[in-house]
């Protein structure tokens, strides 16, 4: 039998909130492994993009760029992490970050 989803208080892990990520922390994302068929810059963003607040995404940013990643990996269809960012409606801090950063989504 299939279990209805639990939402709100019914979770078992609550979501945390104004946790602490020290520098260490961040750095640490940068090593996570891709899944079979995705780049691992564009699933380091996509990583750090599902997982942070706006405020710890320009934080990782500057570790993401110094480490020598790249800003404008694309998907085998030519689509950038940007180009992903543009279609999800609540995403334009993190667009306007990217941009910042120096990421035109736009592959060369």
């Amino acid at each position: 039998m299939k279990e209805e989803k639990k939402t709100g208080a019914q979770r078992t892990q609550q979501a945390t909130r104004n946790e602490e990520w020290s520098d260490d922390r961040l750095k640490a994302c940068l090593n996570v492994l891709p899944p079979e068929g995705v780049p691992t810059d564009y699933n380091i963003l996509l990583r750090a993009y599902r997982g942070m607040t706006a405020d710890l995404f320009s934080r990782f940013l500057v570790f993401y760029i110094d480490a020598g990643h790249d800003i404008d990996v694309s998907l085998e269809d030519g689509s950038t992490f940007l180009d992903l960012l543009s279609r999800h409606r609540k995403s334009n801090e993190y667009a306007d970050i990217l941009k910042q950063a120096g990421a035109s989504g736009k592959r060369c």
